[in-house]
């Protein structure tokens, strides 16, 4: 099986990577990073470490390396070859992958060789949103005859995989635990034989079970570490008051996610506390700047802290450690942070329930951003 996995950084080898290395897929990294690429091609292997002292390194061999802008024809060559396509760029940068993504699709028509398509994204409809892409560059027909052909099922990844620095720059140290979950109705025929996917009928369940659960609980740990000056995600969990904090939101997210989803309660709390041991694992440094950053981001009304508080408002409950959590963002006073510092440009001019009803799109009367506006200014007068 042949496989071309846009994106070489640390997620791509050191997760998606890995799982395709072990289906025995022959495996081409397309990068616009001229030095890994450089040695993507000149290693015969790289090692993956973990974050756990009784798991020993992986060997990762069987793969290569193209340049997406300046191997072109290679790359269409490997796109032509290819079963399996995977990205992990970001979601912004997917509709730089559409116009060679586009050609590989014209030519593949006439050879009618099946294609799955995969974008491994910290997004909702990761897939989706790369598909729109390169339809667009496509004609109606063209879109029509490879309805048939291609599948692009959307995927939610998660694994923790901290900014580092090794002694070989393909190496790298990523936590134990993984979990890459696949739209499988949106596959046609077989699905791809990866050991290691989780297929499912209703992504969307998982999808905000990660979301709400994994990175509500990471954002709630930075956002309260910085406020009592921790600099790690795991010496914040340390901290009784953290913990406390990271705990109670995601009992919250939780009855939101069970009632919502029908999770097996038991079977939820047992995935929250494994969520919180990932955060506590000592073996890696997640740094509070890199899990908190992008405060603009995640104080939007379908990100990780408002999107729950709003669920679970409209069913009725109180989210009232998710608050917290909001008003510790809005608190998040870090001007090395690009936007934190937009953030608090806002903040020093405006009131805090119309600076968030404006980062939200909520209306700033709305009883959620009234409540977190109250509690920000309760942490500033502190």
């Amino acid at each position: 099986m042949k496989a071309v996995h846009f994106g070489a950084g640390n997620i791509g080898r050191g997760f998606i990577g890995q799982l395709l290395h072990r289906a025995g897929c022959q495996v081409t990294f397309a990068d616009v990073n001229d030095e890994l690429i450089r040695l993507l091609k000149q290693e015969d292997s790289y090692q993956i470490f973990f974050a756990a002292p009784d798991q020993k390194p992986e060997t990762i061999t069987n793969f290569t390396g193209l340049h997406s802008q300046h191997e072109k024809e290679e790359l269409l060559t490997a796109l032509r070859e290819a079963d399996l396509v995977t990205t992990a760029v970001g979601a912004p940068v997917l509709k730089h992958l559409a116009p060679v993504l586009a050609e590989a699709v014209k030519e593949r028509l006439d050879s009618a060789l099946p294609l799955t398509v995969i974008a491994c994204e910290n997004a909702v409809g990761g897939t989706d949103m790369l598909r729109a892409h390169v339809e667009e560059l496509l004609s109606k027909e063209e879109s029509s005859q490879a309805e048939a052909l291609i599948s692009w099922p959307n995927a939610a990844v998660d694994r923790i995989v901290p900014i580092q620095e090794q002694s070989n720059p393909l190496d790298v140290l990523v936590e134990p635990f993984y979990e890459w979950t696949v739209e499988k109705k949106a596959i046609h025929g077989p699905v791809p034989p990866i050991e290691g996917i989780h297929y499912v009928d209703d992504l969307d369940a998982y999808i905000e079970r990660k979301l709400f659960t994994v990175n509500t609980g990471h954002a709630a740990a930075a956002y309260h570490g910085w406020q009592r000056q921790h600099a790690t995600v795991q010496e914040a969990m340390k901290d009784n008051e953290v913990r406390s904090e990271v705990e109670s939101a995601l009992q919250e997210t939780g009855k939101l996610l069970t009632a919502k989803y029908g999770f097996d309660p038991d079977t939820h709390a047992a995935y929250i506390q494994t969520t919180i041991s990932r955060f506590e694992n000592d073996a890696l440094s997640d740094s509070i700047d890199r899990v908190a950053r992008q405060p603009l981001k995640k104080l939007g009304a379908r990100e990780r802290l408002l999107s729950p508080a709003l669920q679970l408002e409209e069913r009725g409950m109180n989210p009232e450690a998710l608050l917290r959590t909001i008003a510790a963002a809005l608190a998040y006073d870090n001007l090395q942070d690009e936007e934190a510092a937009q953030l608090h440009q806002q903040l020093a001019v405006s009131p805090a329930f119309f600076v968030l009803g404006t980062i939200s799109g909520l209306d700033p009367d709305s009883p959620i951003v009234q409540k977190a506006a109250e509690l920000y200014e309760a942490i500033q007068a502190s």
